[in-house]
C-alpha cells in the first residue's frame, strides 16, 4: 500500500515516466514481506534500455525491473534507496521521508 504522496506527485512521475525519462517517486509503503521497512522509490522508464543501463551504472540487477507498462520501473528499499537517493542528490526525498 502507497501513501504519503500527491496525486499531482504521481502524475508528474507518470509523465516524466511516459517521456522517457528517469524519474524517482518515493512514497511510504506497508508490504508484510518486508515489516521493517517504510518506505520505496520506485525509478520508472518507458524506455527498458535506458532503465536498464540506469540499473547497471548503479550496481543493481535489470532482471529485478518491473515491466508493468506503460509505467516500468525498479524498487529501491532499505540502504540501497538511501545510497541511490544521496548519489542522486535527491535531497528533498531524502529528508521528507526521514531517510537521513
Amino acid at each position: 500500500m502507497a501513501f504519503g504522496i500527491t496525486r499531482e506527485e504521481l502524475n508528474n512521475w507518470k509523465e516524466a515516466v511516459a517521456r522517457g525519462e528517469i524519474a524517482f517517486l518515493t512514497h511510504y509503503w506497508l508490504d508484510l514481506r518486508f515489516p521493517d521497512v517504510k518506505t520505496v522509490t520506485k525509478v520508472g522508464c518507458r524506455n527498458l534500455e535506458v532503465l536498464s543501463q540506469w540499473c547497471t551504472a548503479h550496481g543493481l540487477d535489470p532482471r529485478y525491473i518491473h515491466n508493468r507498462p506503460p509505467f516500468p520501473h525498479y524498487d529501491l528499499i532499505g540502504p540501497k534507496q538511501k545510497e541511490i537517493l544521496q548519489k542522486e542528490r535527491l535531497w528533498d526525498h531524502l529528508r521528507r521521508f526521514k531517510l537521513l
